[in-house]
């Protein structure tokens, strides 16, 4: 199974636990999320709209609801990104082990998590914030 995903969203799925934008959109985060657990299934990475974003109200001809929006979203995936080769196809068990050894402190994610609206509820920026 393969998945494609924006490079915040790699941390996003460490801390999700079932909030969303609406019903449609926590479904589909759910799923995906179910999806990278799985044996063999591979990611490949972007900084644009992936298969979370497919089911957010805010997408809108491709790009997040308005510029400043989604401008800072892909600043968010490309401090993520520049971590990791785009190029790459990843198993997405090792990716995500990977992203526990890159992204281990409240420090790590700051640039990337501290703006988020859903860091409160991040299981993972909750985890990494207890950590310091």
């Amino acid at each position: 199974m393969k998945l494609h995903l924006r490079g915040h969203h790699l941390l996003c799925l460490k801390g999700f636990q079932g909030y969303g934008y609406d019903e449609s959109f926590t479904e589909n985060m759910t799923e995906v999320n179910a999806m990278r657990k799985s044996e063999n299934a591979t990611v490949t990475l972007t900084n644009s709209p992936d298969d979370i974003c497919r089911a957010c109200p805010n997408l809108k001809n491709g790009l997040c609801v308005d510029e400043a929006e989604n401008s800072r979203i892909i600043r968010m995936d490309n401090e993520v990104l520049k971590k990791l080769d785009i190029e790459k196809e990843y198993d997405a068990q090792e990716l995500f082990e990977k992203i526990d050894e890159l992204f281990n402190s409240k420090e790590s994610v700051s640039e990337i998590c501290f703006n988020c609206r859903w860091h409160e509820k991040c299981l993972f920026y909750q985890k990494l914030s207890n950590n310091r």
